[in-house]
C-alpha cells in the first residue's frame, strides 16, 4: 500500500544534488513524483498556485540564489494554508545559526548532505522512514 502519491517538493538549485536526491529516492523505492524548483521564490509561487498539487513534504536547501531557504521558511510558516507542510532542510551548511534559525521557523528536520553517496542514501532512508513516503510492504 502506498501512503501517498503527492509530490515531493525539492527546493534545490544545484542540479548534481537534484540528480543525487532523485537517484537515492529511486534506490529506496520512493515513487512519489519529485518537483524541483531552484529557489524559495519559485517554490512559493508553485505552492500558492491553486492548480499545483500540494507536496507531502518539502526538501529544502538553504544556500540558493534570489530567496534562500531561511527567507523561504520565514514566508512559508506565516502562511496559514502552507505552514503545516513538513519541511526537512537538506543542506551542506553545518552552521549552528542555520540549524537554530531553521528549527525556530518550525522545520521537521535538519539533515546535512553527506559527500559520500552511500551515506546520502541513508539520509534519504531516514527521511523516508520518518515520513513514510515510500511504498509500505503488505
Amino acid at each position: 500500500m502506498k501512503i501517498t502519491d503527492q509530490p515531493i517538493l525539492l527546493v534545490e538549485d544545484d542540479q548534481v544534488d537534484v540528480m543525487t536526491v532523485k537517484r537515492a529516492l529511486k534506490e529506496i523505492h520512493v515513487t512519489n513524483p519529485v518537483m524541483n524548483l531552484e529557489n524559495g521564490e519559485e517554490a512559493l509561487k508553485y505552492l500558492r498556485d491553486p492548480e499545483s498539487e500540494k507536496p507531502c513534504i518539502i526538501l529544502l536547501d538553504l544556500n540558493m540564489p534570489i530567496m534562500n531557504g531561511i527567507e523561504f521558511l520565514q514566508v512559508l510558516k506565516q502562511d496559514a494554508l502552507l505552514k503545516r507542510i513538513p519541511v526537512v532542510v537538506l543542506t551542506t551548511s553545518e552552521e549552528q545559526q542555520d540549524k537554530t534559525s531553521s528549527f525556530d521557523l518550525g522545520v521537521a528536520g535538519y539533515m546535512a548532505k553527506p559527500v559520500d553517496y552511500r551515506q546520502f542514501v541513508e539520509v534519504m532512508r531516514t527521511i523516508d522512514a520518518y515520513w513514510t513516503i515510500s511504498e509500505v510492504p503488505q
